[in-house]
């Protein structure tokens, strides 16, 4: 069964910086590109960064274009998100989840293009 497990999430002050990992289990993330998503209170999912099986492919939300980066390690079988200079408005239960196939392509920040999604690690930004 695929299982994806996030964590580093915490309170942060406007500015700061935090490290998202996301750990797959019973699997390998080898053959998948995983997505980071975010939700706020009252609003509807949205993606934040993907990252292609290969690593040679990544896309990014404008809202965080030159403050997250997203990168795999699959020897460790983990993804992490760099999130620097974060805002209040980055403040959300961040998940991800894994393509629904085998795929090196990373184009789409789709909901409905991934799954295996983790139970999220939550994150607030506010001093």
């Amino acid at each position: 069964q695929l299982q994806l497990v996030e964590s580093g999430g915490g309170l942060v002050q406007p500015g700061g910086s935090l490290r998202l990992s996301c750990a797959a289990s019973g699997f390998t993330l080898d053959y998948y590109a995983i997505g980071w998503f975010r939700q706020a209170p009252g609003k509807e999912r949205e993606g934040v960064s993907c990252i292609s099986s290969s690593g040679g492919s990544t896309n990014y939300a404008d809202s965080v274009k030159g403050r997250f980066t997203i990168s795999r390690d699959n020897a460790k079988n983990t993804v992490y998100l760099q999130m620097n200079s974060l805002k209040p408005e980055d403040t959300a239960i961040y998940y991800c989840a894994a393509s629904l196939g085998y795929t090196d392509s990373c184009t789409g920040l789709y909901v409905a293009d991934f799954g295996s999604w983790g139970q999220g690690t939550q994150v607030t930004v506010s001093s």
